[in-house]
C-alpha cells in the first residue's frame, strides 16, 4: 500500500497517520475471497497500533522505530483461531448448545435475518419461533418463513436475544443507530476524571510495567488485551466461573496473559476486584453496555477507585443510541451494517470469510488504550476508550467493497509466520503478531493458559 492510501484509511477511521511515522504496508488485497479490503484494513489498524506503541516508546526515551506489516499476514490474523494447533490438532471450535439456530435464515417477506444462539440464547430464540430445543434446521427454516424479518428482529430484541436483519448499507446508514455511529470516530476517547500525570520511566518495551485487567471473552475484547500484551503489558485475565466460553477462542486470545477466576456473584468478589482495580492502569471490559455499571464498575466508578485509569469498553452496536443495550456478535455486526448483503453478491446474504470486526475492533481498542496512556503520561486524567463491532464494520465499508473475490490470492503458506512453544494446553503452534517494529518487536512473553489457572492478584 502507498503511504497516501494508509493515511486515507486512517482518516476514514477518524485517526491520523503522523508525517514522522515510518511505516511500510507490504502487499495488497484481495487476499481473502471478499469484495472488502479485509487484509489492508487489518494491516492499517495494526500499523496505527504500532504508531501509538512507538510514541509510548519514545516517551520512555527510546528512538523512533520503523514499522512494517504484511497484508497477507494481517489477513491471516483475522482467522488466527483457525490456524492454531495443539499437539497437532487444529480445527474450528466445537458446536455449542443451541448453535443450530446460529445462521442466516430467510423470512416470509423475502428478507433474511441472522439469528445467533450466543451461549444461552438458543432456547429463547426457538421458543419465540414456537419450537422446542433440538429443533431441526428444516423446522427453523419453516418457522422463520412464517415471520417478517423486522418483526422477528424486534420481538427477539425485546426479550434480550441476539438477532439482526441482513440490511443493506444504505438501510443501516438511514437507521437511527447507523446515523448516530456515522457521526463518531471508530475509536472514541473521552476524559472522565482528573488525576496527576504519570510519566513513563525508561524500560525495554513500550508497555512494560503497565497493568491491564481483562474482563472479556470471545475474540474482540480479549484481542484488546492480547494486543497490549504484545508490547509488554502485564495482563491479568479475569473470567467468571459461572459464564461459559469457547476454549479454542480462549487459546487464541490468551497469549501473553495470566489467568484467574473472579466471581462477582460471590461475597468477596466485588471487593477483590476493587483491590485489583486500585493497582491497575487499564481496565478492559466487553460486557453488555451498562451491566458492569449496575455492579459498581462503570467507567466513573472505576475512575473514582483508581484516578488515572484507562477504561476500555467494547460492544456490538455502540455505546449511545437506541441499540446501545443490544447484545451482539461479529455476525450480527456484519448483518446489520450490510456486509452480508454485499458479500452475498447476487445471491442470498452470507458472512465475510473472516472475523473482520472482532479482531480489528480489538486492535482499535488497544490503539485507543495506548493513546489514553500517552495522554495520562503528559497531562494526567482518567480516560474512557469506546469501540464497537458495528463501527469497525462501517469503517470497512468506507474502505471500499470493489474487489473481485475470485481474484483472492490467499494468505499463502503460514509456516514462516507461525510460532511453536510448550503451553499448559500442550505443544502449541500459532500465528505470531503481524506487526513488526525495528526496536521492540511485538511478541508474547507468557504462553496461553487455561482460564482460571492462576490467582487473582498482581505479581
Amino acid at each position: 500500500m502507498e503511504r497516501e492510501a494508509i493515511a486515507r484509511a486512517a482518516a476514514l477511521a477518524g485517526l491520523h497517520l503522523a508525517p514522522e511515522t515510518e511505516v511500510e504496508v507490504v502487499g495488497g488485497d484481495p487476499v481473502l475471497p471478499s469484495p472488502f479490503h479485509l487484509g489492508e484494513g487489518a494491516a492499517v489498524a495494526l500499523a496505527l497500533v504500532g504508531q501509538e506503541a512507538d510514541r509510548l516508546w519514545q516517551l520512555r526515551g527510546g528512538r523512533r522505530q520503523a514499522l512494517r506489516v504484511e497484508v497477507g499476514h494481517a489477513a491471516a490474523s483475522l482467522r488466527s483461531y483457525l490456524l492454531l494447533e495443539v499437539d497437532g490438532q487444529a480445527g474450528p471450535p466445537s458446536p455449542r448448545a443451541g448453535s443450530q439456530v446460529t445462521a442466516i435464515w430467510e423470512c416470509g417477506d423475502g428478507r433474511f435475518i441472522h439469528l445467533h444462539g450466543s451461549f444461552t440464547h438458543g432456547p429463547g430464540i426457538l421458543a419465540e419461533l414456537g419450537l422446542e430445543e433440538g429443533a431441526a434446521a428444516e423446522e427453523i427454516a419453516a418457522a422463520t418463513r412464517r415471520r417478517g424479518a423486522f418483526e422477528l428482529e424486534d420481538a427477539l430484541a425485546a426479550k434480550g436475544l441476539c438477532a439482526a436483519v441482513c440490511r443493506t448499507n444504505e438501510e443501516w446508514l438511514a437507521h437511527p443507530q447507523g446515523q448516530l455511529l456515522a457521526t463518531k470516530p471508530v475509536v472514541e476517547l473521552t476524559k472522565i476524571g482528573d488525576s496527576q500525570p504519570e510519566p513513563l520511566r525508561e524500560a525495554d518495551r513500550p508497555l512494560r510495567g503497565i497493568r491491564v485487567l481483562d474482563l472479556t471473552r470471545v475474540l474482540a475484547g480479549p484481542t484488546v488485551a492480547r494486543t497490549l500484551a504484545e508490547h509488554g503489558a502485564d495482563v491479568l485475565h479475569l473470567a467468571s466461573p459461572r459464564l461459559p466460553t469457547i476454549e479454542r477462542f480462549e487459546m487464541d486470545t490468551g497469549h501473553g496473559k495470566r489467568q484467574a477466576f473472579l466471581d462477582l456473584e460471590s461475597t468477596e468478589g466485588p471487593e477483590l476486584l476493587r483491590e485489583l482495580v486500585r493497582g491497575a492502569d487499564v481496565f478492559s471490559q466487553g460486557f453488555q453496555w451498562g451491566s458492569l455499571a449496575r455492579r459498581g464498575f462503570g467507567p466513573e466508578d472505576v475512575a473514582r477507585l483508581r484516578p488515572g485509569i484507562v477504561y476500555v469498553s467494547e460492544n456490538a452496536f455502540g455505546h449511545d443510541g437506541p441499540w446501545a443495550p443490544r447484545p451482539g456478535w461479529e455476525q450480527l455486526a456484519q448483518a446489520t451494517t450490510g456486509v452480508c448483503v454485499v458479500q452475498g453478491g447476487a445471491g442470498r446474504p452470507v458472512l465475510a470469510p473472516a472475523a473482520m470486526n472482532d479482531y480489528t475492533t480489538g486492535y482499535f481498542g488497544a490503539l485507543g488504550a495506548m493513546m489514553a496512556l500517552q495522554r495520562r503520561a503528559v497531562e494526567g486524567g482518567s480516560w474512557l476508550v469506546q469501540v464497537s463491532l458495528a463501527q469497525t464494520s462501517m469503517w470497512y465499508f468506507r474502505l471500499g467493497h470493489d474487489l473481485d473475490p475470485a481474484a483472492a490470492a490467499g494468505p499463502g503458506d503460514p509456516a514462516p509466520v507461525m510460532v511453536e512453544r510448550e503451553t499448559p494446553y500442550g505443544w502449541m503452534r500459532f500465528l505470531r503478531p503481524a506487526l513488526r517494529m525495528s526496536e521492540t518487536d511485538p511478541h508474547w512473553e507468557l504462553p496461553s493458559a487455561p482460564i482460571g489457572s492462576g490467582e487473582p492478584r498482581w505479581e
